[in-house]
């Protein structure tokens, strides 16, 4: 645990500057793995509609580092972490998405992959990230690999990079409010940080910063449908799921692309080929789908040019009232091109869950009794947020 003899520093637009004291964290931004992360965008088609939203998962993930840097300046933070657990929470925050695909989420919906699994895997096994981790001791790639699975072992690391209020959101929201220009995703960072308590190892946060973490969800819920869920954003990324879906069919007939796609051939294959899914990021696909402008499958081609010309498809709500017109749309394709040009599909979100562990740990509150209690049941505002906010958009997307 090396650390500089001066600092290091990036600057950003949100922090000012990305503070970096030790030199393995120096050592995990010049790898590959970290490199690539300047390939892929971190709002994947959202660009298409928000023309200033550029920014990538590196400068996410340099981010999401920095708040881990400064969250250990917190005492409450700092006196429950010793030296090796607070550098498995920097290298955990820093590393925390580097399993993430070309476009992200599309890629992982029609590929089966999971970004955690497949960054876990890469930490713990890809020779150039566990060499650099190695030198720290033995276990600790493994450790930070758990981390990343919520594997328990590290209850407080988890708490702070994967839960409800954690510093992975706080700096996406913020970051992604700024690069999109929205006024919907600021928080009151500086506020939260005061308000930070550990107790019996768990994260919770003082009852007076309650109003604070209401604007949070709030902001939140409102990037998710102003931004995340944009229809048109979402239209955008159906054609790139259709285009992952076509290469998939035709690969599976062995057909000749006349160009190299044995790294989407591999991941189709096996997943957990890791050195294939390295090759996959945005800009392997950008130029792939630029290629199959030529090909001499229509499908893919028309495609491609949907894609690279934002020929965005049209949408139709998902409706009782719409069903008529759906089914009127449909036949309008045959049974062939149902499968390529149209799609129904649903985007689902709420302000706040409290009983959902897939959304990651919930927020507790540190009342004025000196107890931990659940934030839904401090909050007379969240509980009705738990209640009524959930909300779902489905539509029938096809090509004009």
């Amino acid at each position: 645990m090396v650390k500089k003899d001066r600092q290091q520093v990036f600057r950003d637009p949100l922090y000012g500057y990305v503070h970096i004291d030790y030199d393995v964290i120096t050592q995990l931004i010049d790898s590959s793995l970290f490199q690539r992360l300047r390939r892929i965008r971190q709002l994947s088609g959202v660009h298409m509609v928000f023309h200033t939203a550029e920014h990538s998962r590196f400068s996410h993930a340099l981010g999401v580092y920095e708040l881990a840097y400064r969250f250990l300046q917190i005492p409450e933070i700092k006196n429950n972490l010793n030296e090796r657990e607070s550098l498995l929470f920097l290298v955990s925050a820093l590393l925390h998405d580097i399993g993430h695909g070309a476009y992200s989420h599309a890629f992982e919906y029609v590929f089966k992959v999971n970004h955690e699994k497949i960054g876990a895997m890469l930490i713990s096994k890809h020779p150039e990230i566990k060499s650099i981790l190695d030198a720290i001791d033995l276990e600790f790639a493994n450790d930070v690999a758990g981390i990343i699975l919520k594997k328990k072992k590290f209850p407080l690391i988890e708490q702070l990079i994967s839960s409800q209020l954690d510093i992975d959101r706080l700096d996406y929201l913020e970051r992604d409010a700024y690069f999109t220009g929205a006024a919907y995703g600021h928080i009151d960072l500086d506020r939260l940080m005061r308000v930070v308590v550990v107790k019996n190892k768990k994260l919770a946060f003082k009852a007076s910063g309650i109003h604070a973490i209401e604007n949070y969800l709030v902001a939140r819920y409102h990037m998710y449908w102003q931004v995340y869920y944009h229809p048109k954003a979402r239209a955008y990324e159906v054609i790139l799921e259709k285009i992952y879906l076509r290469v998939k069919d035709l690969l599976e007939t062995n057909f000749d692309f006349g160009h190299d796609v044995s790294s989407l051939k591999n991941v189709l294959k096996n997943p957990e080929d890791m050195y294939a899914y390295l090759e996959i990021d945005d800009f392997y696909m950008n130029g792939l789908i630029a290629y199959f402008l030529k090909s001499k499958d229509l499908v893919l081609k028309t495609l491609a040019n949907d894609f690279l010309n934002r020929n965005i498809w049209s949408y139709i709500d998902d409706t009782k009232q719409n069903q008529k017109l759906i089914k009127e749309t449909i036949l309008k394709f045959s049974e062939f091109d149902q499968r390529y040009y149209t799609l129904k599909t649903s985007v689902q979100q709420g302000a706040y869950q409290d009983n959902d562990p897939k959304l990651g740990d919930q927020i507790y509150i540190l009342n004025e009794d000196n107890e931990i209690v659940t934030l839904s049941k401090y909050s007379s505002i969240v509980h009705a947020l738990v209640t009524s906010s959930m909300k779902s958009d489905p539509k029938f997307f096809h090509r004009k």
